[in-house]
Formats: C-alpha cells, sequence, structure tokens
C-alpha cells in the first residue's frame, strides 16, 4: 500500500503544483488583460480627440473658406471705391448747360457707374446711401463735421459727402457725412 500512498501523495503534488501553475497563468492573465484594456481605453481616447481635432479642422477650413469667399476681394472692393466716387462726383458737377452739350459723354459716365455698382453686387457689395434728416448711425456713418442747422435735431444728417459700401455684413467704408449740433433756434 505504501506504493500506492506514495502514488497518492505525488498526484496530490502534482494536483497542487497544477492548481498554482493555474492560479499564477490566472494572475498573468488577468494582468495583461487589465493592461490591455488600459491600452485600448487610451488608444479609444486618443482616436476620439484625433477625430475631433479632424472635425474641428474641417469646420475651421470651411468657414475660412466662406470668408475667403465673402471678403477676400475687399481690397480690390476698397481700392475701386474712388472711382466711383470719381464718377459720382463727375455727374454731381454737371450742369444743365452742360448736360445738353455733352449728353452722350455724360450718359457714358451714367452707364459706367451703374456697370461698376453691378459689378460690386455681384461681389455683394451694397452702397449706403443715407438721406438728408436722417439719423447719424455710428456703425454706418462718419461724421466729418458737425454744425447747428435750424428746423433739425440734433444728430440728424444734414449733408452727405460720399456714399458707404457694406461687403456682406461687414462695413467697408462708413458714408461720410456732415451731421446736425444743438440746432440754432
Amino acid at each position: 500500500m505504501n506504493g500506492m500512498s506514495d502514488k497518492k501523495d505525488e498526484f496530490a503534488e502534482d494536483q497542487a503544483h497544477v492548481d498554482d501553475s493555474f492560479e499564477d497563468i490566472m494572475a498573468e492573465n488577468v494582468d495583461e488583460m487589465e493592461q490591455l484594456r488600459a491600452e485600448r481605453d487610451e488608444f479609444r481616447d486618443r482616436f476620439m480627440r484625433a477625430l475631433a481635432d479632424a472635425e474641428n479642422a474641417r469646420k475651421r477650413a470651411d468657414k475660412e473658406r466662406q470668408e475667403a469667399s465673402n471678403y477676400g476681394g475687399s481690397r480690390l472692393a476698397r481700392d475701386m471705391l474712388p472711382v466711383f466716387d470719381a464718377l459720382q462726383r463727375a455727374l454731381e458737377a454737371v450742369t444743365a448747360e452742360q448736360r445738353a452739350q455733352a449728353g452722350p459723354v455724360l450718359e457714358g459716365i451714367e452707364l459706367t457707374q451703374r456697370e461698376l455698382i453691378n459689378v460690386f453686387a455681384r461681389h455683394g457689395i451694397t452702397s449706403i446711401v443715407p438721406q438728408i434728416g436722417d439719423r447719424f448711425d455710428p456703425q454706418l456713418h462718419e461724421a466729418m463735421f458737425e454744425a447747428p442747422v435750424a428746423g433739425t435735431k440734433a444728430g440728424d444728417i444734414i449733408q452727405v459727402m460720399e456714399h458707404g459700401f457694406m461687403i456682406h455684413d461687414r462695413l467697408l467704408r462708413p458714408a461720410k457725412v456732415g451731421v446736425s449740433s444743438t440746432p440754432k433756434s
């Protein structure tokens, strides 16, 4: 029986060794699983951040593209405004006698100015043309002088010297105006 008992003891030892090995393997697997989960979570976090960065870059590029489309011609437009002003001054300076003598030339100037306005309109540029008696708006007008004028209220526009212009929703150039100060009685 001694042989049987030795075999039993040997089997129990082997079983204990297998159990210890199994626990060691399981402990290693649990550690490895925790490590893999942490790595997975880190990669997921990095992926989500990269995805958010890409989306933000796309939105920023779309906004910049839209602004370039809307406002990219602002410098050229500002450079063209003196041409409009010169045509406007030429038309305002003409007397009735000159109009009778040089009608076709003046008509050509008017057509040129209208075409310039049409080109501006195609590019989102609109004219700001205040009227005498309108209220002064510092967002759209630039006061060139103040003068007391009877029959007006302080802040009324009393003279328009230059048209202003907007490009889409931005001010390109304010209208230059004279403004009534406290009026004379």
